[in-house]
């Protein structure tokens, strides 16, 4: 069996952070491990606390995972301060891990700010070049890039931009735009766009953790990056159009959904 390892935060409601990423590696036939960055309380209405892990217990955490089962994949989420960050890039430098998706989470979806100050910065600076693909949506490409982005055009600027500074593929994805939901990758000098139909659901809580780490169980199992993104965008689809509807905020989505076709694809 393939593996992948999470690097992220708790999220207590479960449709984010790590327990949206097991749930979607385990949906992909892929055996997930963590490496746990924070404790967070919150629900689809909001973040109310947030608990890192040390620096050295995280260490720990990636030591005891990549001395026992060497993961084929490595996603990476939420991490909220500069000594994490890190940390994580020495480790997996250290361990030589591939395959890695780092999605630079800046922000929750209920808009609760989820990195320090000088965090972002020292992502782009030492995870950003181990990736092989970063997944920023609009709001981050343009944190990222400096630029606004308000047109196709715009995304291409901005991921080639950041591609070009980071020695990385980008994939810059739509959700955040008014039009549709497609998303763009700049990979070695080429764009590439994955045309998406917006879905008509208001529950979108976990749905960059869902992509991301679809992302990484595909490539775990042998896909080119391109078809990575393909099947993790039409299970990421199928997760939103079965239309799930718990909680009073912004809820989740149901990572089961088409469990059998899914769990067969393997």
């Amino acid at each position: 069996m393939k593996t992948a390892l999470s690097i992220a935060g708790s999220d207590s409601s479960g449709g984010a952070g790590i327990q949206a990423d097991i749930k979607t590696m385990t949906m992909h036939g892929v055996f997930a491990m963590t490496a746990v960055t924070a404790l967070t309380a919150q629900n689809t209405t909001g973040v109310r606390a947030v608990l890192e892990s040390t620096p050295e217990f995280l260490g720990q955490q990636l030591d005891a995972v990549f001395e026992d089962i060497h993961p084929d994949a490595v996603k990476i989420g939420m991490v909220s301060s500069p000594e994490l960050v890190r940390v994580i890039a020495q480790k997996l430098r250290q361990y030589g891990a591939e395959h890695i998706v780092v999605d630079p989470v800046l922000v929750a979806t209920s808009g609760s700010a989820l990195a320090a100050e000088g965090a972002a910065a020292l992502i782009r600076e030492l995870l950003f070049p181990l990736a092989q693909v970063i997944t920023p949506n609009i709001p981050e490409a343009e944190a990222f890039s400096g630029m606004t982005i308000r047109s196709r055009s715009d995304m291409e600027q901005a991921a080639e931009y950041i591609g070009q500074q980071s020695g990385c593929a980008v994939l810059c994805k739509g959700g955040h735009s008014v039009s549709d939901a497609s998303d763009l990758l700049y990979e070695n000098g080429t764009f590439t766009w994955f045309e998406g139909k917006r879905i008509d659901n208001p529950n979108t809580h976990g749905t960059g953790c869902t992509l991301s780490s679809a992302i990484a169980s595909n490539l775990a199992k042998g896909c080119d990056l391109k078809t990575a993104i393909e099947q993790a965008k039409a299970y990421l689809s199928r997760a939103l159009a079965a239309m799930l509807d718990l909680g009073h905020g912004s809820g989740p989505l149901n990572h089961m959904a088409g469990m059998q076709e899914t769990g067969e694809s393997r």
